[in-house]
């Protein structure tokens, strides 16, 4: 709960959407007369009753439902005063599971400022977390949030059929207001599922970053180039650019998105690397993703997709390459070699039909591997603990029950996807930021916990994340605070 919130209006607000004091109690972390206290405390002030009750079901009067407008918009006030407004100050979680011990982790100016503190500690905030577990975020590599608006649109169709026929038809309607709504979705459930970070690639940008703004996270937002847009187009992307500035204070970043070899010919993939790099700005793009892909770019350039870039200079450390299914052993070395980071989306994978990813070779090359989620079109949630399972037991399926442990898979998720980026986190360690998931001990998902990270990697879903920290701050909590 932020300073400036008034419990009431949550207590409100929540009962409201879950239709039960009960199940708003459960959610909020308080006793069911205490929800009913606060909601008798707002049915005196507007001298009515705000619930009609009986036969199992609670619905809202209505002047619940005029009150539930307005309450609505009143939180969401005070969470943008809050992200904007309120110091981080200090936090500290006492008895917190760290996966080994229960220690008292310190958190100061948005970092980890000490992970066995006392517990005379002072902090201004100090939170009983003897029932929680910490792990660090999660960082999603790629996505594109607005196209939750697609989620289980036009599924289990062929890939050509699915973009031509159907998706590229729907987003071609899409306004600046649909994308808000679609990247609006894409944050609330990226932060319910643990995530602070996203790299995503799509349009109408500046919607999706004053999402990212009202949610707290980070991320990294793509200036999509196709070989369709006009000079004139590209021209105002690139003084977006030169004009930008982060309106968060460093929680988001511009990269260059060249969408793919088949969407973007060879005189604009050169330019988008040479501005790129002389602007600082990573590059994103999706390659070797399906046989299709491979096949058209022989036949087009005798060569595979990753031998094609690498010839005309476009690979290097500063670029982020989705999906790299369809990739041999020798352009994995080429990958490695120049320091190229890859963005594993299983779930998409699978459902698309595009193929196992080639877990042995990668692993081999030591090329830095990451995972994304890709949209919610293509897989159909943006959850990165369900993506780190699939990953793992995707690797496993061919037989080798060794290959892609669970700290292997966790690692891709957390830490390799923040340095991927050039942020100081994705470890739970001193001077780190602190970008963190307490997570709910108590929860059947994580009983017994032999091992902390095979269960979040194995067992634990959106259900167990208690909160969410990004640079210190709560941006997500389940009746924690």
């Amino acid at each position: 709960m932020g300073m400036m919130e008034d419990f009431r209006l949550k207590v409100f607000v929540t009962a409201a959407r879950l239709g039960s004091y009960t199940a708003a109690a459960r959610e909020l972390g308080i006793s069911q007369p205490a929800v009913s206290q606060n909601i008798c405390n707002l049915e005196n002030y507007v001298g009515t009753r705000l619930f009609l009750r009986g036969a199992g079901r609670m619905d809202l009067t209505p002047t619940g439902k005029r009150l539930l407008v307005r309450c609505e918009s009143i939180l969401e006030d005070y969470a943008c005063l809050d992200r904007e407004f309120m110091a981080p100050g200090s936090i500290l979680l006492k008895g917190v599971f760290d996966g080994k011990s229960r220690n008292n982790i310190l958190i100061s100016d948005g970092r980890f400022a000490d992970l066995d503190a006392p517990d005379d500690t002072r902090a201004d905030r100090c939170i009983d977390a003897s029932s929680l577990a910490i792990i660090p975020s999660f960082f999603n590599t790629h996505t594109h949030a607005a196209m939750t608006l697609l989620r289980g649109y036009a599924d289990d169709l062929p890939l050509q059929q699915w973009l031509e026929d159907h998706v590229w038809p729907y987003e071609d309607t899409l306004t600046p207001e649909d994308i808000r709504r679609g990247s609006d979705i894409a944050t609330e459930e990226m932060l319910a599922s643990g995530s602070t970070f996203f790299s995503d690639m799509y349009f109408d940008i500046e919607q999706t970053i004053e999402s990212v703004d009202q949610s707290g996270m980070r991320a990294a937002i793509g200036i999509t180039v196709m070989e369709n847009h006009t000079k004139a187009v590209e021209e105002q992307k690139m003084d977006f650019v030169r004009n930008w500035t982060d309106p968060t204070g460093g929680r988001i970043s511009l990269v260059m998105a060249p969408h793919s070899i088949y969407t973007v010919g060879e005189k604009k993939l050169r330019k988008s690397a040479e501005f790129a790099r002389k602007k600082g700005l990573k590059l994103h793009i999706h390659l070797s993703e399906t046989e299709k892909e491979v096949s058209d770019c022989m036949r087009e350039h005798g060569m595979t997709p990753v031998r094609y870039l690498d010839s005309i200079g476009f690979l290097g450390p500063d670029v982020i390459a989705a999906h790299c299914v369809h990739v041999d052993r020798q352009e994995w070395d080429i990958l490695a070699r120049r320091g190229v980071t890859v963005s594993h989306c299983p779930c998409s994978n699978m459902k698309l039909g595009s193929g196992r990813f080639p877990y042995e070779m990668a692993l081999e090359s030591g090329c830095r591997i990451t995972i994304g989620t890709d949209g919610a079109s293509s897989n159909s949630n943006l959850d990165m603990l369900e993506e780190m399972k699939f990953a793992a037991l995707l690797a496993k399926v061919q037989g080798d029950t060794t290959l892609v442990p669970a700290e292997e898979v966790f690692r891709w998720a957390t830490r390799n996807g923040a340095e991927a980026f050039g942020i100081d986190a994705g470890v739970i360690a001193k001077g780190k930021l602190a970008d963190a998931v307490l997570l709910d001990l108590a929860n059947p998902r994580m009983k017994p916990c032999h091992n902390l990270i095979s269960n979040v990697v194995y067992s634990a879903d959106s259900s167990c994340v208690k909160a969410v920290l990004c640079g210190g701050r709560f941006i997500f909590n389940r009746g924690l605070l």
